[in-house]
């Protein structure tokens, strides 16, 4: 319940979904049940020893102090260095801002650009902080919408249909959070070319699961010349590193806009923690062999785990390219009961199945897109068979 003594953004703010989840999961297993949580963006692994190694040795040499607010100079450097030879993309030490955590950099983006009544396109399904940030910014979000049959890949006329005087910025996720899709170069190319037209609007590229990608390459939007000095492009270490505790993020970005993000990142937070950027120094300019070990492993979980989905009645799925989640059309069992309780939209099917089958997972609400339910497949094989087989029994109890 909103409570009169808070401002009126944060009561109208909505709680992450996802965070929401999972700590309902925690809850009901602190009660002694055994509940396999499919709900939170975290990967399994461990961060690779090479890189906690270098933590351990910038904390012992005294690297403790407070760091540049937009990143060391190490990091940025390794950040230019890592754009460059991953992404074709050219950047200055001066265009790169460190962040505490990917999530930071776009609300340091949004805050930067967007003005009360401004409207940002969000290319829905979307990571769900997407539109909160937009709304706490004064902007209004646009959901511009993919289903399932379309790979949830938002085509060119899409856009199009969706862009206006009011337009400020574009925000999408590739490869996409929640539902795995990865844009090709011509599919990027397409939507350029309805940006050629929009010479004002920004556009915000979320690729912090670029190493985690099934498909031949990644494409970054930034490359593409009509766009490229008006792309921000955002990325991290929490998803391809598995260093999600270590709250670390980066963008790149025209040096307008990328002073314009330290600004405000110096008046909440200031620079992320020192030995942390030491640490992500090493991870970018060294092997990459553990990201791919573990990009393997997510793929044969991938291919595993979507095959047994496809066997739940009422459940559609796509194959996903890229990130670890599918993200089922799950709409033929609205309209479905389990005694007194109706199933009317995905957030009572997640409800159920956390209450009936004890497996945690994401409404599709969450995400712009109520039809469908997000499933992390970042557990162990046994836990991704054990939640399918109990999701298929919670099922076939519905009438």
């Amino acid at each position: 319940m909103s409570d009169p003594r808070l401002s009126q953004r944060v009561n109208e703010m909505e709680e992450s979904a996802t965070i929401k989840m999972t700590q309902m999961a925690r809850d009901l297993a602190s009660q002694g049940h055994d509940v396999i949580s499919l709900s939170i963006g975290e990967p399994d692994f461990d961060t690779p020893e090479h890189i906690k190694k270098a933590a351990i040795e910038a904390l012992e040499k005294g690297d403790t102090k407070y760091t540049p607010v937009p990143g060391t100079m190490s990091l940025r450097k390794a950040i230019v260095e890592k754009f460059k030879r991953d992404n074709g993309l050219t950047f200055s030490e001066k265009e790169i801002v460190v962040s505490n955590g990917a999530k930071q950099s776009i609300a340091n983006v949004v805050l930067s650009l967007v003005n009360e009544g401004d409207e940002v396109i969000l290319f829905a399904p979307y990571w769900v902080s997407y539109k909160e940030i937009v709304k706490l910014a004064g902007g209004v979000p646009v959901e511009v919408k993919a289903d399932i049959k379309q790979n949830f890949i938002v085509t060119a006329d899409q856009l199009k249909a969706a862009l206006s005087n009011k337009t400020r910025l574009i925000i999408f996720s590739s490869p996409c959070n929640p539902t795995g899709s990865v844009y090709t170069h011509d599919d990027l190319q397409s939507l350029v070319e309805v940006l050629k037209d929009f010479p004002e609007v920004i556009v915000l590229s979320d690729e912090i699961y670029e190493y985690i990608n099934f498909t031949d390459k990644h494409d970054s939007i930034g490359t593409f010349e009509a766009v490229k000095d008006r792309t921000v492009t955002v990325n991290g270490f929490s998803k391809g590193f598995a260093m999600t505790g270590w709250r670390l993020g980066y963008m790149g970005a025209p040096e307008w806009l990328a002073s314009a993000c330290a600004k405000i990142q110096g008046q909440i937070t200031s620079g992320a923690a020192s030995f942390n950027q030491a640490a992500a120094a090493v991870a970018l300019s060294t092997s990459l062999q553990p990201t791919k070990e573990m990009q393997k492993a997510f793929e044969e979980r991938r291919d595993m785990f979507i095959a047994l989905l496809s066997e739940i009645p009422g459940f559609i799925v796509n194959k996903p390219t890229g990130a670890f989640y599918v993200f089922p059309d799950i709409s033929a069992l609205f309209g479905k009961t389990f005694g007194s309780e109706v199933i009317s939209n995905a957030d009572d099917f997640a409800m159920f199945l956390l209450a009936e089958a004890h497996v945690a997972v994401v409404s599709g609400g969450a995400f712009g897109a109520d039809e469908c339910i997000r499933l992390s497949y970042a557990a162990s094989e046994t836990q991704l068979r054990e939640a399918v087989a109990r999701i298929k029994a919670a099922v076939a109890k519905l009438s």
